[in-house]
């Protein structure tokens, strides 16, 4: 039986993702439940009077080729152990498509394994590149014009330069960046930004650092200098540094040798084909066909 979470619910629902989720930092679980989770934004599937599994279905507008899109973001998809193989995951994710059938044209959701969700339309999509880059692949330069604490309206001033290269992104607010400053600190994380000869910011990373390791959870960079000035900045915090890009974002100019690896863990479902053809003037039966659409590459970091 699958009901809408409720408050009292919260303990429950975040004990399974801990269960269902070791691999996530408990840091951060703490923060999505502190800050993001809301009852009737989740749903159960019930087994008596226990919780057996839960899925969490977070709104949001998305620009695609300069018109905002309702869509959402699954996550949170997860069953207790006890309880799988019993269809739990099955009733939730065709109770969520059909409520997202009715509202709104695409839906979204991370997986690393999409085998699992290609039975309910989702197709792979946002194609990116992950970077491990050491001090020997990346030429050094000063980091004048680095900052280590930066504000949110500065972060969604660049932001909002950058991301319009690109299409399919998520409409970000100034709220949204005080949220996701306040996510990357719950896990111990900074936030660099650079600002130039005219004290402009032309970009920022924000990073958590584990060990010899530094991993940088976004990267918004206007030119080249500031990309290079961030990234240096990053190794003379630690002699490893991992990020991300999407793939459309060529850097064999500026590191030819670092290690670099294609993936995409974003998937979408198109959920009324009529409607995206007529918004879009295409003739798509896929979802690959429907993105295609873009008059831009494709770039979406968001985790819910």
């Amino acid at each position: 039986m699958i009901v809408k979470a409720k408050q009292e619910d919260l303990a429950r629902v975040k004990e399974m993702w801990r269960i269902s989720f070791p691999q996530e930092d408990p840091a951060y679980i703490d923060f999505y439940f502190k800050k993001i989770w809301k009852p009737e934004n989740c749903w159960l599937s019930m087994e008596g009077d226990e919780i057996a599994g839960s899925l969490c279905r977070n709104k949001h507008a998305l620009m695609f080729n300069s018109k905002v899109l309702e869509t959402s973001m699954l996550t949170g998809i997860c069953t207790l152990p006890e309880y799988r193989n019993k269809g739990h995951m099955h009733d939730l994710m065709n109770t969520l498509t059909d409520a997202a059938e009715h509202s709104e044209l695409l839906t979204l959701l991370r997986s690393e394994d999409p085998s699992l969700y290609e039975p309910f339309g989702f197709r792979k999509a946002y194609d990116r590149c992950a970077y491990m880059i050491q001090r020997s692949d990346l030429k050094r330069i000063p980091t004048f014009g680095v900052a280590y604490d930066i504000k949110a309206l500065d972060m969604l001033k660049v932001y909002n330069v950058y991301i319009r290269r690109f299409s399919g992104f998520y409409a970000r607010s100034l709220e949204d960046f005080i949220t996701y400053k306040e996510e990357i600190i719950a896990q111990g994380g900074k936030i660099f930004g650079y600002f130039n000869e005219q004290d402009r910011i032309d970009g920022y990373a924000a990073l958590r650092m584990v060990g010899s390791d530094l991993y940088i959870d976004e990267l918004v960079y206007l030119d080249s200098r500031a990309l290079s000035k961030l990234l240096n900045a990053c190794l003379a915090e630690r002699p490893r540094v991992h990020f991300h890009v999407s793939r459309a974002e060529n850097l064999s100019f500026l590191l030819p040798q670092a290690q670099k690896k294609e993936y995409s863990t974003m998937m979408v479902r198109v959920n009324n084909y009529a409607l995206f053809n007529k918004l879009f003037h295409v003739d798509a039966h896929n979802v690959k066909d429907a993105l295609a659409a873009a008059h831009r590459p494709l770039n979406c970091n968001e985790t819910f």
